[in-house]
């Protein structure tokens, strides 16, 4: 099958299409993304719109089938920022259970690359304790990568910073508010209270995001979303045969 240029949507997809792209490859990109704040300047579903673009950009590269879309994760309620709507850990680990049980018995699918942009513990944790019967699952938090220098604060928090904020003037442009964004730097009071992973609430005082969105820019967004798709990518590349 060939289809240039074009990610491989299941949604898009009739039965005999799908089972013909799964007999050349087994795998099936799943992005898990989130309705979620992001500060005053970003929109309720950044990570879904990073996440989702990945998907795509990499479904058409190595020709892998993508799944819809899961938009929901496991995030702090955010009632002075409205919108947002999360699940409780154990209701996102059992839909992911149910979902990739139907696609390793229906499908044949021996290979999952499941994407997110949320590193709450409790997000994770229902992500990488799916159970299957022989299919491979590769969890991919892509904010875990270490940007290095391509972020001016790279140990700063990544929600609605610097680094969410680039990516989609990048991805987005026409999504941002940069007229409403407010950099937030957390002191040593407000790191007592406010552990990026762990669903905490935000620190007080913040306008809904932390760290430093003002650095961010088109062009950094692009450096960032080249690398990432560069080190997924990586994750996709079949081993050759043994001795290639």
């Amino acid at each position: 099958m060939t289809q240039s240029g074009r990610p491989w949507l299941l949604k898009e997809m009739t039965p005999g299409s799908v089972r013909e792209l799964l007999l050349a490859r087994p795998t099936l990109i799943v992005p898990v993304g989130t309705t979620e704040q992001h500060g005053p300047h970003l929109p309720l579903g950044c990570d879904t719109i990073i996440v989702e673009r990945l998907a795509d950009d990499l479904s058409s590269m190595f020709g892998v089938g993508r799944t819809p879309t899961v938009e929901y994760g496991v995030h702090a309620p955010s009632p002075l920022h409205p919108g947002g709507a999360a699940l409780r850990r154990r209701t996102l680990h059992r839909v992911m259970n149910e979902l990739i049980e139907s696609w390793e018995e229906g499908a044949g699918v021996t290979e999952f690359v499941i994407l997110t942009a949320q590193g709450s513990e409790a997000h994770l944790e229902a992500l990488s304790t799916i159970r299957t019967d022989h299919a491979r699952i590769q969890v991919i938090d892509i904010f875990a990568l270490d940007f290095g220098d391509l972020l001016d604060h790279p140990d700063a928090p990544v929600h609605g910073g610097e680094l969410d904020t680039a990516l989609l003037l990048h991805l987005a442009p026409e999504l941002v508010r940069m007229d409403l964004s407010q950099d937030f730097a957390l002191n040593r009071q407000s790191m007592r209270t406010y552990r990026p992973g762990h669903s905490r609430q935000l620190p007080s005082g913040s306008p809904g995001s932390v760290g430093f969105p003002s650095l961010a820019s088109p062009q950094k967004g692009a450096l960032i979303y080249r690398f990432i798709l560069d080190r997924i990518g990586r994750c996709l590349v079949e081993p050759g045969p043994t001795g290639a």
